[in-house]
């Protein structure tokens, strides 16, 4: 009999932390489960202001953010609205830019941190015909930080340290502006790319060399983006993990008893896309900001206005279920991908359930 989950406890991999800006500077945050997690990237968006999400990780290093909702290239927080100054061993510390602190610990806001564990700062990775720079694998988890120079080579291949094939992979150009998120979903397929910075539906693309990932390597295709010779590129590749992670498609039906997504776990965060229509959000729930059902505060990824309410889900003990007809999330025949990370496998390895919020 197959193992209910892979992890049994999803902290140890995954956390979000709800927090209230202090204006101090240095700052520790304490992440909030009952397991200590170092964190490798951290997403960070403030919740009551139209401020940028800001992403920072190990592999680049902690001051450098690049941002969800913008083509813009990697930014030193130091001269900028605050930034990451270093990963601890349950959480983060913030320190103030000399600019503001409005990005990441602003007293008059509320902000949120989702925040993954890879494997510190990484080593290269010489198992594609392309070196990585560095490569930060967590094989447990099934998530990776890959930073390359693309050769502009076509095709060319890159190793992301997983041990397993990845179902999302979400690049950035991290040293110069103009180039968007060209993301790979396998739900959407080899020969199309996703841009998390924009309200696109899916897009055909070389960008993957109409290639599928394998458990060593993704390809890479004629997709400056992806591929441009000297630029810089961040990776973030995730592999599915059963009881932790989920990717993939749903189909909405257009009912206010909208379409369930079964999981294997009561998440704690998704993250969902219409694909086929222009116009809309890439919606964010979490756990942390939404303690109860039905959830409606969302966020979006690919903009940088504040908080809003609307369009609810229920966050489900195994899986989630749409509570809403709109076109950017249940859309009577349209096509939906998703990414959802654990709170609580459904059933853990000794066969115990979790419970309903």
């Amino acid at each position: 009999m197959a193992a209910y989950t892979a992890i049994d406890n999803p902290e140890l991999y995954f956390q979000v932390k709800a927090y209230t800006g202090t204006d101090a500077s240095p700052q520790a945050f304490t992440l909030d489960g009952d397991e200590d997690m170092q964190p490798d990237l951290v997403w960070i968006k403030n919740r009551g202001y139209a401020n940028k999400h800001v992403l920072f990780d190990s592999v680049r290093g902690v001051n450098k953010s690049v941002t969800s909702d913008s083509n813009a290239a990697e930014v030193d927080q130091n001269s900028d609205g605050g930034y990451v100054s270093a990963f601890g061993s349950d959480g983060f510390t913030l320190t103030e830019g000399s600019s503001s602190d409005n990005d990441t610990n602003d007293d008059r806001y509320t902000y949120v941190a989702w925040c993954w564990k890879a494997n510190g700062s990484g080593s290269a990775n010489t198992t594609g015909s392309v070196n990585t720079t560095k490569t930060s694998a967590n094989t447990t988890s099934g998530f990776s930080i890959v930073l390359y120079d693309p050769s502009g080579s076509d095709p060319s291949t890159l190793g992301h340290g997983l041990g397993a094939v990845p179902k999302v992979i979400l690049t950035k150009v991290t040293d110069q502006s103009g180039d968007a998120w060209k993301c790979y979903f396998s739900a959407v397929g080899n020969d199309k790319v996703m841009q998390l910075n924009l309200s696109d539906a899916e897009a055909s693309s070389d960008a993957w060399n109409a290639t599928t990932p394998t458990s060593t390597v993704f390809s890479l295709g004629n997709d400056g983006a992806t591929n441009g010779s000297g630029r810089t590129v961040v990776a973030y590749c995730f592999a599915e993990k059963q009881g932790f992670s989920k990717f993939g498609s749903y189909t909405g039906n257009g009912n206010a008893d909208g379409s369930y997504i079964h999981l294997g776990f009561r998440p704690a965060w998704f993250m969902q896309k219409n694909t086929q229509d222009t116009g809309d959000n890439w919606h964010i729930f979490d756990t942390k900001r939404d303690t109860g059902n039905q959830t409606d505060e969302m966020l979006f990824a690919n903009a940088s206005t504040a908080e809003g309410t609307g369009n609810a889900i229920d966050l489900l003990s195994n899986g989630v279920k749409i509570r809403n007809t709109s076109n950017g999330m249940n859309g009577s025949g349209d096509n939906y991908i998703f990414m959802a990370f654990a709170e609580q496998p459904f059933v853990n390895s000794n066969g115990v359930p979790c419970n309903a919020r």
